[in-house]
């Protein structure tokens, strides 16, 4: 019996210790603008991406506004969402690739080698099918078969950004896709950072893609009693985060990549490096379809996981991005359960979210938002909650203006909950 006990202690000893995982490049196209630094300075600035929802076809519907992308002088989304390229890709597809380029880039990634090309994988989530494509397929039946785009099945396929992606730039290692509704773009940014990690690849291109705002997709929400409906009149007003006035969210579209790196590789090659990945928990409600439960339990166990996986005690962190969407019971419920794990520390940690400025880009918001506290980590800056004139609480918000973050070593949680009660929290650090 000692024998078979000392051969595991052996063999855990041999155990190679966990590769770090850094960050080094970003991309982002989204209602604050196109471009990693154009979409930051906005947040911080307190500019908004809201605005009404105008045409005819949203007109009887009860919410009438969104966070949509600025086409205006914008060349390369008005190129990426021509009809040629939507022909053969969805238009979260066609986002998605605009923010991987600008991310490879930053990364200063563009490699010809066959090798590490074979140690690159891509991990790309959307929350939503284009409902708009599956209607005028529908419509285009009944003309007759022929009408049928053959790119059809393609195009709706949650997983064809990271096929597009990883097919453009000849990346062989995964290629991965997480579809879990609102928590999708943090999922794919945990679970890239598990393969570096694990040694599956040296480098993640990861995040999440939406585009799916269309008359069908705002009355379903608005069906579900989701969004917010009596701001259509002052739309920069109405995704008010932890507001005692909010009543519900308002979609937004976009995309945010983030280039996953493993340290050492980072380090050969004079890579920048914006922050690390720490730590990385899920967990599950197990409750209701669309509400969590009243207890934080869910993203209680998420945060903790982040925090165990870390190997961090709940002191060490002095900020945290929040999901909270701006609907009464949700971010409650969050702000209960931050009180609940951190208990007396919660005072001393700043809480915000950016969700006021662009509104819930649902499968493309955990890494959107992931990519702002990112940028925080990096240059000590909090974004404001926008709106946040009556907070539910008294957590310490940051509301209406940025804060500078002065901790010794900035540490972060990204928290991320979706439809169907499933929960990710990234936990991440300043180098």
């Amino acid at each position: 019996m000692r024998a078979i006990f000392l051969h595991q202690i052996k063999t855990i000893a041999h155990f190679p210790p966990r590769r770090r995982v850094v960050v080094t490049g970003l991309g982002i196209v989204s209602p604050l603008g196109t471009g990693t630094e154009t979409a930051w300075r906005n947040l911080l600035k307190g500019h908004c991406g809201i605005v009404p929802l105008d045409t005819n076809e949203y007109s009887k519907l009860p919410c009438r506004i969104a966070g949509i992308i600025p086409t205006d002088n914008n060349e390369i989304v008005s190129k990426a969402l021509s009809k040629s390229n939507l022909r053969a890709m969805a238009p979260a597809t066609a986002l998605a690739l605009v923010a991987t380029s600008e991310a490879l880039k930053d990364a200063n990634w563009l490699t010809e080698s066959d090798i590490e090309k074979e140690n690159t994988g891509v991990a790309i989530g959307m929350g939503m099918i284009d409902l708009k494509d599956v209607c005028d397929t529908n419509d285009a039946l009944k003309q007759g078969y022929n009408k049928v785009s053959p790119f059809f099945v393609p195009r709706i396929l949650p997983n064809m950004a990271a096929g597009h992606i990883s097919i453009k730039y000849g990346f062989r290692g995964p290629n991965h896709s997480v579809s879990t509704a609102c928590a999708t773009g943090a999922h794919s940014i945990g679970d890239a950072f598990r393969f570096i990690r694990n040694g599956d690849a040296d480098i993640m291109v990861c995040g999440g893609a939406e585009a799916c705002i269309s008359p069908l997709a705002i009355a379903g929400f608005s069906r579900l009693r989701a969004l917010s409906t009596s701001f259509n009149d002052t739309p920069t007003k109405a995704s008010r985060p932890f507001d005692n006035k909010r009543e519900g969210f308002v979609m937004g579209e976009g995309a945010a990549i983030v280039i996953l790196e493993e340290y050492e590789h980072a380090l050969k090659r004079n890579a920048k490096m914006y922050a690390e990945i720490l730590g990385y928990g899920l967990s599950g409600d197990a409750s209701h379809i669309t509400t969590p439960r009243e207890d934080g339990s869910g993203a209680i166990l998420s945060m903790h996981r982040a925090l165990q996986d870390a190997g961090l005690d709940k002191e060490e962190i002095t900020f945290i991005n929040a999901h909270a969407t701006s609907t009464p019971v949700g971010d409650g419920i969050e702000s209960t359960a931050i009180k609940t794990l951190f208990k007396d520390h919660s005072s001393k940690i700043s809480v915000t979210s950016t969700k006021g400025a662009h509104g819930h880009l649902l499968g493309a918001a955990g890494n959107l938002e992931a990519v702002f506290t990112i940028l925080s980590c990096y240059h000590g800056e909090l974004p404001p909650t926008l709106n946040l004139e009556e907070p539910v609480d008294d957590l310490n918000y940051v509301a209406k203006v940025p804060r500078n973050w002065d901790n010794s070593r900035r540490i972060a949680l990204k928290n991320s909950f979706g439809f169907g009660g499933t929960n990710a929290t990234l936990c991440i650090a300043q180098l």
